[in-house]
């Protein structure tokens, strides 16, 4: 659970009468231990997916996929590979992270996948060592098949970033029903008032309606926001990576191209987001609040590395070893994400003190950070071990040397 640094990163003791040899052998009798399966170890995550789907989703819970790389240069992981080029070595991640409709709040991971250079684990199936790798998109339409199965109280809406702008892989999930949302490239083309036309081509005959205002780049503009009824009914093309492939003709997909743009006063475009969806009775306002609160996936992905646990600096030697331990850090941010949402007056007086045990400075009129309550916590976890390890009588002893020693460069 705890919070890490870069050149630390590896498991902490509680600070119990404990040795902290004993503790790090049995964390990793822990991970080394066969029934230990990534599959267990998700089981807390999705319960607490569906307990939070059921409390703090409206009509959808929005379940947001992307994949992250881990950079690893450590000379004891042998099953490392490079990922795109000879300097990107280490794994790739893969990540579905539940998110309330209601306000963006982040619930659950409910899957997680880790690609290494024998094959793939997964919490979602069998471990792949060995066997081929499939590509994103054919890897996360298997998961979204499994996560519609698992009878959430909410029907999911799954959101993905441009890498999912793919016809053949949207009317596969047309096919099984599933409800998807989109970010889409500018150029590639949808029949709109039967003409066939690009994405960015239709933006441009659309009437924007003014919305919300939204912080861009540190400032306030007010974002505008658009929607046609388009068709797609081009041919998909597969991917050409290993040889070339005929263009795959499909069934017709009706969707609704949503337009999210950010201006200024004077009109000028600072931003703009092409959006295809299935999902009809949603308006097209909250689809672009939607696809915004898409962020939060990057949000875990900081927690998981830079910002809280440095997940790149860990020695675990195998991908199936980082999986693991990853699953219990994630355990670590969802309760995180419910300690920081809660409105209640002890959930605010909680946070306030982790900021202080954490501490961590907050810029001006920010309460406080999902990384400084995370920081916090460990040193509020650390503070009640020692209080259940060591009596009053020891604690007063300790206290006692230790005062001898401040006195000496006081």
């Amino acid at each position: 659970m705890n919070s890490s640094e870069r050149l630390s990163a590896g498991l902490k003791a509680l600070p119990d009468k404990i040795s902290s040899f004993a503790s790090t052998q049995a964390a990793w009798r822990f991970y080394r231990n066969e029934s230990v399966s990534l599959s267990k170890l998700q089981e807390p995550l999705t319960a607490a997916a569906h307990e939070g789907i059921a409390e703090h989703c409206s009509q959808y819970a929005l379940c947001v996929h992307d994949w992250s790389h881990l950079n690893y240069k450590h000379i004891n992981k042998t099953d490392t590979y490079a990922i795109t080029h000879e300097t990107d070595v280490g794994y790739d991640l893969q990540t579905s992270l539940i998110v309330s409709d209601q306000n963006g709040q982040p619930l659950a991971p409910v899957a997680q996948r880790l690609v290494n250079a024998d094959g793939s684990y997964a919490t979602y199936g069998e471990p792949r060592p060995g066997l081929p790798v499939k590509d994103h998109l054919d890897e996360v339409s298997d998961c979204i098949q499994f996560l519609d199965g698992q009878g959430f109280a909410k029907p999911l809406v799954h959101l993905i970033d441009r890498e999912g702008d793919s016809v053949g892989h949207i009317r596969r999930w047309e096919t099984t029903g599933s409800h998807w949302l989109v970010r889409v490239k500018d150029n590639p083309k949808v029949d709109y008032e039967d003409k066939p036309m690009a994405c960015k081509a239709v933006a441009q005959e659309l009437a924007f309606s003014k919305t919300r205002q939204v912080s861009y780049q540190g400032k306030t503009y007010w974002q505008w926001v658009a929607e046609a009824d388009v068709t797609l009914t081009r041919p998909a093309k597969p991917s050409q990576k290993k040889s070339k492939k005929p263009a795959v003709p499909g069934i017709p997909v009706a969707a609704r191209l949503v337009v999210s743009r950010v201006l200024t006063e004077t009109g000028d475009v600072l931003a703009e987001w092409l959006i295809l969806t299935n999902v009809k009775d949603v308006d097209a306002s909250t689809i672009a609040l939607w696809y915004y609160w898409r962020w939060q996936i990057e949000c875990f992905f900081k927690l998981i590395k830079s910002a809280g646990h440095h997940l790149e600096s860990w020695q675990q030697e195998s991908a199936l070893a980082i999986a693991k331990r990853l699953l219990v850090a994630s355990m670590a941010c969802v309760t995180v994400w419910a300690i920081a949402a809660d409105k209640s007056k002890e959930a605010a007086e909680l946070r306030t003190f982790l900021i202080k045990l954490s501490g961590r400075q907050m810029r001006h009129k920010k309460e406080f950070t999902n990384p400084a309550l995370l920081s916090g916590l460990w040193v509020f976890l650390s503070m009640l071990e020692i209080m259940d390890a060591y009596s009053q009588e020891e604690l007063d002893g300790l206290k006692a040397t230790n005062q001898q020693f401040l006195g000496k460069v006081v």
